[in-house]
């Protein structure tokens, strides 16, 4: 499962569904050298590749570890809020170790459940090769709450062959982004120029940070929402202006999603889309199969990337498990090069070790945009439980559909937005 393909939206679901974390203490754990070590994975539709790397990776870890044994259960996303809820106001059923989003770290630390892991990463030897970007994602007041498994960011896909017969070139900067879209929706009135929606917030994130702006500011344990500064109302603002008659209309784009967008593009309905590294397949599977290339998002100056947000999934260890100790060196073996690589060969999981990043874009050229994304640095959401509340309320996506139809003037509709976090901040 790929949390980051929705998402990171589905790290909402728990708070969505009116499954909070419960507040508990951490159970006191353990560190027995023995035993069977009980780890929660995340289904996936296809879940074949997956689970025979982590096979490998256990027959490994059971050769070095006598007397260890490890039981995996595969938990469907869907279900995922109860499954989690029910381990941290039950530790003596919580696993060992756990595959969670990043953008669920926040609340799951709240309860007391998940093991500070900063000391550990430090002195793993593959450490210092996680890209420092991606690791951030992992922390919580500093502290480091998981190991990157995977990461997810998107860049821009665009038709080679309406390209070349329009005599475009791939933008450089995001001036030119909306202009080629106009370009291409005056010569080809029944294609979008780019497909993007009003509901599609990791395609938004990119046009606010690159223009200067911010979703929140933090004063010490006090969060703020930034989203009506100058610098964001400049980059929702030149967001909202994609999904104009000219470009992709909003009555047909405004209450698009990211997934509606990719299918857009795929299905020969665009000219250009934001799409990640984990939509190949769905693009591939399309019309536009061989009639497409991918460069970085441009940001507002040539020769700058739009910073990306950057899903994806961590591994992490329950304060309740009784085999700290082997919890700590599973998630190192299954979250090494050797495994990262390998999960990228089954899965097209975008690793986040900077060395294997290199060589699986090295022998497949259509990484190479998305490592060049995260090189550049990508960001992410406030770490605060208080971020899934506001996810789930749609107040950043509802605040670009007023923008883009009209239906509130720019000011006005991110002062409201505003007011909204601040009261899901406490603030």
């Amino acid at each position: 499962m790929r949390i980051r393909r929705t998402l990171a939206g589905l790290a909402v679901l728990g708070l969505a569904a009116g499954c909070a974390p419960t507040q508990s203490a951490p159970a006191a754990g353990g560190d027995e050298k023995t035993g069977t070590l009980r780890v929660w994975l995340f289904d996936e539709a296809n879940r074949a590749p997956k689970e025979a790397t982590v096979k490998e990776a256990i027959a490994e870890f059971k050769a070095a570890h006598s007397g260890v044994e490890i039981d995996v259960q595969w938990i469907p996303v869907e279900g995922r809020a109860d499954k989690f809820s029910g381990a941290f106001n039950d530790p003596s059923n919580a696993p060992d170790v756990a595959e969670y989003g990043n953008t669920d770290a926040a609340s799951y630390v709240e309860t007391g459940a998940l093991t500070d892991l900063t000391g550990d990463l430090q002195s793993w030897k593959e450490g210092a090769d996680l890209v420092p970007s991606v690791l951030d994602t992992a922390k919580v007041s500093g502290k480091v709450y998981g190991l990157p498994w995977f990461t997810g960011v998107r860049a821009l896909y665009y038709r080679t062959d309406i390209f070349t017969e329009l005599g475009l070139t791939p933008p450089k900067t995001m001036a030119e982004l909306a202009e080629t879209a106009r370009k291409i929706r005056a010569k080809k009135p029944d294609l979008y120029g780019i497909s993007v929606g009003g509901k599609y917030i990791y395609a938004i994130m990119p046009y606010l940070w690159a223009a200067g702006g911010e979703l929140a500011k933090q004063d010490g344990p006090r969060w703020t929402s930034a989203l009506n500064t100058e610098a964001s109302k400049t980059g929702l603002t030149t967001y909202a202006n994609l999904l104009k008659a000219d470009i992709c209309p909003p009555e047909q784009c405004a209450n698009l999603t990211g997934t509606q967008s990719i299918t857009a593009f795929a299905g020969g309905k665009a000219g250009m889309s934001i799409g990640g590294d984990f939509n190949r397949k769905a693009v591939e599977a399309g019309a536009v199969k061989g009639k497409y290339a991918v460069v970085p998002l441009p940001g507002t100056t040539a020769g700058k990337i739009a910073p990306a947000f950057a899903g994806g999934n961590l591994l992490g260890v329950f304060n309740a498990s009784k085999r700290r100790g082997l919890g700590v060196e599973f998630i190192q073996l299954l979250g090494g090069a050797k495994y990262q690589a390998k999960m990228y060969q089954g899965m097209g999981n975008l690793p986040t070790l900077g060395s294997v990043q290199q060589q699986v874009s090295e022998s497949d050229p259509f990484l190479k945009p998305f490592v060049e994304t995260v090189k550049a640095g990508t960001r992410f959401v406030p770490v605060t439980p208080s971020w899934a509340r506001i996810d789930a309320q749609n107040i950043l996506p509802t605040a670009v559909q007023q923008i883009a139809t009209g239906g509130q003037p720019v000011d006005t509709a991110l002062s409201d937005a505003a007011d909204k976090m601040n009261k899901a901040f406490g603030s």
